[in-house]
C-alpha cells in the first residue's frame, strides 16, 4: 500500500499579513537648507561673540553751539575734527555705573532721524547685530546705539527699567527726542514691557522685534534654571501683563517673524496680537531665528521700515525673503 507525502493532506499556510508602512519624518528642503544656515550662523557668531563682550565708547552730547563751531571750522578748515568723548557728561537720571550706549554713525545722518537703539536676546550680545548696524549706519545713515546687558538679568521688568533709563541717556547725548529701537528675541519682548508698561511710548517712535515671543514660546530650554527664560513662557505674569489694555499708545511696532524658527513655538507667537497697539507682523520665508538679525534681506527691510513715516502706514513696502502679513 502506497503512503500519501507526509503532511500532503494539510492546507497550505497563509503568507503572513503585510503590516502597513508608518510615515517616516520628511524635511522639507527649505527646513534642511534653513537648519543649515542657522548652523552657519551660529558658527560665525561665536567667533565674533567676543567682539560684543565690551561696550563701546560712547559719543560726546550734542550741543547747537558745537554744531555751529564745528559747521564754521569745516567751512574754513575743509574738514571738522571729532571731539573727544566727554566721561563726566551723565543724565541726572542715570545710575551711578551705567552701561555705556555708544551712538555711531556719520555726520551725514539726517537731523529728523531719531537714533536706533539695539537690543540683543538671551546670553547674547551687541556682536549680533554688526550686520544689521552696517545697514543701518552705511545706507541709512541712521544713528545706533548698542546696550548689552548681562545674562544674570533675572527680570525681564528690572530689564526694561534699565532701558529706560540707557534712552534717556541716548537722547541726551544725541539731542533727539525719541528713538527707535530694534529688538531680537528677548530683546524685543524687554523693549516692549518698557514701551507698553513703563511708559516707554513717549520715548520710542518704532518698535521693531526679530523673533520676539510676544505670545511666549513652549520652547524654553533652561527654564528651570534662569527665571527670565520661564518670563518667557505662554503664561506667564510678564505675558499676561502684555495682554493687559494699553489704551493711546504712542510706538509703533512692527514685528519680524520667520516661519522655519524652531524656538518660537507656534511660530506665530512671534506676532503683535494687542487691539490697542498699531502693529504691523511681517512674514519671514526660509530662514530660522538666529538668522533673522544677520539676513541681509531682514536688514534692508528693517531699514526701510525705519524710514516709513509714522502715519499712514498701511503696509511694510520689502522684497525677497519677506512679506507683510
Amino acid at each position: 500500500m502506497k503512503l500519501p507525502p507526509p503532511l500532503s493532506f494539510l492546507p497550505p499556510l497563509p503568507s503572513p499579513p503585510r503590516l502597513p508602512r508608518l510615515p517616516g519624518p520628511r524635511l522639507s528642503s527649505a527646513l534642511v537648507g534653513a537648519t543649515a544656515l542657522e548652523l552657519a550662523v551660529l558658527a560665525g557668531h561665536l567667533i565674533t561673540y567676543p567682539l560684543g563682550l565690551t561696550p563701546e565708547r560712547p559719543e560726546s552730547p550734542e550741543h547747537p553751539e558745537s554744531r555751529a563751531g564745528s559747521a564754521g571750522s569745516a567751512g574754513s578748515a575743509g574738514s571738522a575734527r571729532p571731539e573727544s568723548p566727554a566721561r563726566t557728561d551723565r543724565p541726572e537720571s542715570a545710575p551711578a555705573r551705567p552701561l555705556a550706549l555708544p551712538v555711531t554713525g556719520g555726520p551725514t545722518a539726517p537731523a529728523a532721524a531719531p537714533p536706533v537703539v539695539l537690543l540683543h536676546g538671551f546670553i547674547d550680545n551687541r556682536s549680533v547685530f554688526l550686520v544689521l548696524r552696517r545697514a543701518l549706519t552705511r545706507h541709512g545713515h541712521r544713528r545706533t546705539a548698542s546696550l548689552n546687558y548681562s545674562p544674570l538679568t533675572r527680570d525681564i521688568r528690572a530689564a526694561a527699567a534699565l532701558l529706560g533709563r540707557q534712552v534717556e541717556a541716548v537722547r541726551a547725548r544725541t539731542g533727539h527726542d525719541r528713538v527707535d529701537i530694534v529688538g531680537h528675541s528677548l530683546g524685543g519682548l524687554i523693549a516692549r514691557y518698557y514701551v507698553q508698561r513703563l511708559g516707554g511710548d513717549r520715548r520710542v517712535r518704532t518698535l521693531v522685534t526679530l523673533g520676539t515671543p510676544h505670545g511666549g514660546t513652549a520652547v524654553a530650554p533652561g527654564a528651570g534654571l534662569h527665571p527670565i527664560v520661564r518670563q518667557m513662557r505662554g503664561g506667564s505674569p510678564v505675558i499676561e501683563e502684555l495682554r493687559l489694555p494699553a489704551p493711546g499708545c504712542r510706538t509703533r511696532f512692527v514685528s519680524f517673524w520667520a516661519e522655519l524658527d524652531q524656538v518660537m513655538v507656534p511660530v506665530e507667537t512671534a506676532c503683535v496680537d494687542h487691539p490697542d497697539l498699531d502693529a504691523v507682523n511681517v512674514r519671514v520665508t526660509g530662514i530660522g531665528h538666529l538668522a533673522l538679525p544677520v539676513h541681509p534681506a531682514v536688514a534692508a527691510a528693517v531699514r526701510e521700515v525705519l524710514e516709513t513715516p509714522e502715519t499712514g502706514e498701511a503696509d511694510v513696502p520689502v522684497t525677497g525673503a519677506t512679506s507683510a502679513a
